[in-house]
């Protein structure tokens, strides 16, 4: 398979992702500032993040195998169009005087659902462009767009809900999205065509289960997958309490809530750039197990830090983002590694349904943990079992071995 004009072909994926990155990225902390100022409430919050994730957990192992079928590149357009149809539906609810938040949270999980393709697509299609070699800087570039957009993303956003209501704020991702769509049809992405039957209900079963033989005849991929799986369960609870963290314990508003995630994405840019630009020498097992001692000890920190530390807890939110972005990164590229690519849609949609899940049950706990123990106090529990998960998995001789055996 030709490879050789791969940056080419990436840069024009790049463009769109990019503007649909940054257009997503500000609707989305638009919407989490609408939320925040306007429930003021830690169950809201989780209620929104779980109408979008858990379609996504649940039907992603089976939209793995029609993804490893289909035309990815098909795949990417029309779940992104998807995605756009149900944004704009939610620009319509929220024109309401008496927003529904059941109609919210209800398209929220809509737009779970294309992220379930579009996602592990997207993903997929690394191998089929980049030699190997390449897959880490491209899982660098990547990283990268993604921070700028994190960065750009909330100053936009917060400026958009500022002066428009939240409804014609989403217009925003509409826009992201059908640039992200133009962009795909200059590019031409290999198609793996499938042999066998077609997709019946055993066919799909079947194939789904030799997705997850790759994964667990592979030990340390296995162990990889159950670590991280751990992680994430407690990494996403606390994830979405840093909007109340700011506002909560640290006295902050709208305006410190958006430094918050402009300084997360300095620190994932900072992170990706170092695997874009740099030849990084270090075994990814080793990157993955050390970002994940580095994000639980900034967690613990910022839960430990006095309400009077603001910008010591800025500064530990950007290492915080500098250590996501090399492990996001390493992660990815070890399983385009390992993992043949005419099975990648069905990895990756299991890995991201193994890694949402269980997080689900601590999401679900969020307002109970938020008003019993405290915004504060959760972040340090989170912290010490994520610093625990990254010193274990240097302990695991099958994970630290996993660079040495490829399929």
């Amino acid at each position: 398979m030709e490879k050789n004009n791969w940056f080419r072909t990436y840069s024009y994926i790049w463009i769109g992702q990019f503007i649909s990155l940054l257009s997503s990225s500000a609707v989305n902390f638009s919407i989490m500032i609408w939320l925040s100022l306007t429930h003021k409430s830690a169950e809201v919050l989780a209620f929104a993040a779980i109408a979008g994730l858990l379609p996504q957990a649940i039907i992603g192992p089976f939209a793995g195998v029609f993804i490893d079928r289909w035309n990815r590149k098909k795949v990417m357009i029309f779940a992104d169009g998807f995605i756009a149809l149900c944004t704009l539906g939610m620009t319509f609810v929220l024109k309401s005087d008496g927003t529904n938040m059941f109609l919210i949270y209800l398209l929220m999980a809509c737009r779970s659902i294309g992220s379930a393709f579009h996602t592990p697509a997207m993903q997929a299609i690394a191998p089929l462009l980049v030699p190997e070699d390449k897959l880490l800087r491209v899982s660098g570039i990547n990283q990268m767009l993604q921070s700028v957009s994190s960065i750009a993303g909330p100053a936009l956003g917060t400026l958009a809900i500022t002066y428009f209501p939240i409804a014609r704020v989403l217009y925003l991702d509409v826009v992201g999205a059908v640039v992200a769509i133009a962009s795909l049809f200059f590019v031409t992405i290999p198609h793996l065509p499938k042999s066998g039957n077609k997709p019946s209900i055993p066919v799909v079963l079947k194939e789904l289960k030799e997705g997850m033989n790759a994964i667990y005849q592979n030990k340390g991929l296995g162990m990889l997958f159950l670590y991280a799986m751990v992680a994430t369960f407690c990494i996403m609870p606390v994830a979405i309490m840093f909007p109340l963290l700011t506002i909560g314990h640290y006295g902050g508003g709208k305006w410190e809530m958006s430094v918050i995630e402009i300084i997360w994405g300095v620190g994932m840019l900072v992170g990706g750039s170092f695997l874009g630009l740099a030849k990084v020498s270090v075994s990814k097992v080793v990157l993955v197990n050390s970002m994940h001692i580095a994000l639980g000890v900034t967690f613990a920190i910022s839960g430990w830090f006095p309400s009077s530390w603001f910008i010591p807890f800025v500064i530990m939110t950007g290492i915080g983002g500098v250590s996501m972005s090399i492990f996001s990164a390493s992660f990815m590229a070890i399983i385009q590694e390992q993992v043949s690519a005419e099975m990648l849609g069905r990895v990756f949609s299991l890995y991201f349904s193994i890694a949402i899940l269980p997080s689900m049950i601590g999401l679900l706990f969020t307002g109970f943990i938020a008003d019993a123990i405290g915004v504060a106090t959760a972040f340090i529990i989170a912290g010490f079992i994520v610093v625990l998960v990254g010193l274990l998995s240097f302990f695991n001789g099958s994970i630290m071995a996993l660079e040495r055996k490829k399929t």
